[in-house]
């Protein structure tokens, strides 16, 4: 089972840890901004699970840091907020 399917993905979706600084302010960032987005704590799935997410993700962002951000053909690491600001608006323009 994916956690992100970048064919049928019409939002951000957010691979993020539950204990993150920077998972929870670009979590803030998107909500305030009302953008849709899609997320898994990855920290909190069962061991199988996430290790499958964690090789699904490192396809995107072979660090495998977080928070790792995808949408629109493009992929962010970190909170970067002027990125996902114009990610943002990219992705509401889709609708």
């Amino acid at each position: 089972m994916p956690f992100y399917d970048p064919d049928h993905q019409s939002k951000i979706f957010l691979y993020a840890l539950s204990t993150c600084v920077h998972c929870r302010a670009a979590k803030k960032l998107l909500a305030e901004l009302g953008c849709e987005y899609d997320q898994v704590n990855v920290d909190q799935l069962p061991e199988a699970e996430m290790q499958a997410c964690l090789a699904e993700m490192s396809r995107y962002n072979p660090a495998e840091t977080f928070p790792t951000l995808i949408g629109g053909g493009k992929v962010i690491v970190g909170c970067r907020e002027e990125d996902i600001r114009q990610l943002a608006d990219k992705m509401k323009g889709r609708k």
